[in-house]
């Protein structure tokens, strides 16, 4: 398996001021960092497995919110970069409104349009244009809760939708709130996934299917970022002084 970097967004917004968004301006300037550092960026899955690259660079966002689309693409598409969204699927059809533990408290506010989901129109698009579009599952639970079969239907409803609305093969998932453990990243592999993405933990033993991403959000300004890209590079066994 591939010991690439793998980064975790959320929502980017110019305006949402929320523990979950950063600004399109500090995305652009993160990017430009790495890529001027020698990262080379592709999809999650082609970064993991994919042939051997110690510069291998993912760039990827959990809850396809439709900001995603608005201002991280664009973003993106002038550095050429292929990214990745993990997508809940129940809540991309009829309004597309995000509502879970941890994000509905911004129901009643100014910036309730913020929780917007992507359309599926969106996603296709970006499907096109090279994105890997994977899983984060159908309805965003926390999967050690449930029960396997409660868990398999998560994981393969998910899947099942993506592929018959995209028209690609789904191989990848974020477990929701990075909440994994053995049987759960076990079911999983069952149901057809080849990679998956947890959030920020430790990096010592690498895995596929339970694959710690470094999780990006708007207090992190220019050294904490960097300080947080170097020191995952090191736990990789990347070169952290590349990083700098």
């Amino acid at each position: 398996m591939n010991p690439a970097l793998v980064l975790c967004y959320h929502a980017v917004s110019p305006t949402w001021d929320c523990e979950l968004s950063v600004a399109p301006d500090a995305l652009e300037r993160q990017i430009d960092h790495l890529l001027r550092r020698g990262w080379r960026a592709t999809t999650f899955t082609d970064a993991v497995l994919g042939p051997r690259d110690r510069r291998a660079l993912a760039v990827t966002f959990d809850d396809a919110f439709a900001s995603v689309a608005t201002y991280a693409a664009p973003v993106l598409r002038q550095f050429g970069i292929r990214a990745t969204v993990f997508a809940p699927t129940s809540f991309l059809d009829g309004e597309g409104i995000l509502s879970w533990d941890g994000i509905d408290r911004w129901q009643r506010t100014a910036q309730a349009a913020e929780l917007r989901a992507m359309s599926w129109d969106q996603l296709g698009a970006l499907a096109e244009s090279g994105w890997e579009i994977g899983s984060h599952t159908h309805s965003h639970p926390h999967l050690t809760q449930l029960g396997d079969g409660a868990v398999r239907e998560e994981l393969e409803v998910s899947r099942e939708r993506l592929a018959a609305r995209l028209g690609r093969r789904c191989e990848s998932i974020a477990y929701p709130y990075g909440d994994v453990n053995a049987r759960v990243e076990e079911l999983a592999r069952k149901s057809g996934y080849r990679a998956a993405a947890a959030l920020p933990g430790s990096f010592s033993q690498l895995n596929a299917l339970r694959y710690a991403r470094v999780g990006i959000y708007p207090v992190d300004g220019a050294a904490r970022f960097w300080l947080k890209v170097a020191r995952a590079a090191h736990r990789l066994g990347l070169s952290r002084s590349s990083v700098l």
